[in-house]
């Protein structure tokens, strides 16, 4: 029973730490939802780039996630996934907020996994069908991917990849939502 007064975000996010936490997984020594995969810190130009970055989005990330280690490491991962794919982290920041209010552990009505909120059938479809969605890096590559590919698809037209990313089949209600959180959070100010 979910707890009376708590936002649809919160409870989400419990639950999915609540389903963490009885994974065999997650009560070994040193695990993470990252796996064993060092962190990536070739995602900035210099040192002091990645301080200034990291520092401004972890105080704006500060409202959805606690604590300011995960925080960091989650936006390096953000950052380095983003970049790989030619994709903006600000944007992608801003998918994540809207797919899974940043819980690594989500799961939709539609069977869609993670930060991103990817369906499993892109596993196979990418050539990687043992991927753990679950796993932070794993989602965050498999997501930007795949909204690379609807870019890609859509001649650049993010708009229009958003939609299809959701599978709103065009309607504008999801891009928007993006949009929104894009500029009321994530915004180069």
């Amino acid at each position: 029973m979910p707890a009376p007064g708590l936002p649809n975000a919160w409870r989400r996010r419990v639950l999915g730490l609540a389903l963490w936490a009885l994974t065999p997984a997650a009560s070994a020594v040193g695990v993470t939802p990252w796996g064993h995969i060092p962190i990536h810190r070739d995602a900035f130009p210099n040192r002091f780039a990645a301080e200034v970055w990291l520092a401004d989005m972890s105080q704006r990330l500060a409202v959805l996630v606690p604590g300011r280690s995960f925080r960091v490491r989650l936006l390096e991962d953000v950052r380095y996934a983003a970049l790989r794919e030619g994709l903006r982290p600000r944007v992608v920041l801003a998918v994540i907020e809207v797919e899974s209010a940043f819980n690594p552990y989500a799961i939709s009505s539609q069977g869609a996994l993670g930060l991103m909120q990817v369906m499993p059938f892109w596993t196979k479809r990418l050539g990687t069908p043992a991927a753990n969605l679950f796993r932070i890096r794993t989602n965050l590559r498999i997501g930007c991917r795949i909204l690379r590919h609807y870019l890609n698809r859509h001649r650049g037209n993010l708009f229009t990849a958003l939609a299809a990313y959701n599978g709103s089949n065009g309607l504008p209600y999801y891009p928007d939502r993006v949009y929104r959180v894009f500029h009321a959070r994530w915004f180069h100010q």
